[in-house]
């Protein structure tokens, strides 16, 4: 199981599921909008992608992505998710290990995530190496209540099944 949670800040890109989600958050006052609106994080903040990975990282006992690609690293910094996907898949094959299926639920009051969950899965299946049907992505809110609700950030679960043969 794999839980990821980031900050949404004015001024960064809106990256979930490995693609890019345009948003404008609404004044929380009820006035003009402001700007465009992203998660921030040390690479793209991208919650979903981190939360599948702590998930397939820890059914194979291989500690968690903060351990693989830590946040005090230059390495890391700005990294596309995307590609902490492809080297935690790379990384739990040396064990010998292979993805069956993810299941993730991204919790957001806003951007509406549904629209785009076929993009997503089709992406992270392009890196992966799988069937898009082997990745579920689910979207709720947290009705209005919490850090999500008050749309101070974002946050994803995700279980992950592996194989061993």
């Amino acid at each position: 199981m794999g839980y990821d949670v980031h900050r949404l800040v004015e001024g960064r890109e809106l990256w979930m599921g490995g693609i890019k989600i345009p948003f404008i958050r609404p004044s929380l006052s009820g006035g003009e909008g402001g700007g465009s609106w992203g998660l921030l994080g040390h690479s793209d903040a991208d919650v979903l992608i981190h939360a599948i990975c702590d998930a397939i990282l820890g059914a194979a006992n291989m500690r968690d992505i903060g351990y693989h690609f830590p946040d005090t690293s230059a390495e890391t910094d700005g990294m596309d998710s995307k590609i902490i996907l492809k080297k935690t898949i790379e990384l739990i094959a040396t064990k010998g290990y292979h993805l069956v299926n993810i299941d993730a639920t991204i919790c957001a009051e806003r951007p509406k995530m549904n629209p785009h969950i076929p993009a997503m899965q089709q992406c992270m299946a392009n890196v992966i190496g799988c069937d898009p049907d082997a990745i579920s992505i689910k979207a709720t809110t947290t009705e209005k209540l919490g850090f999500t609700g008050r749309q101070e950030g974002i946050s994803a679960y995700a279980v992950a099944l592996l194989t061993h043969p």
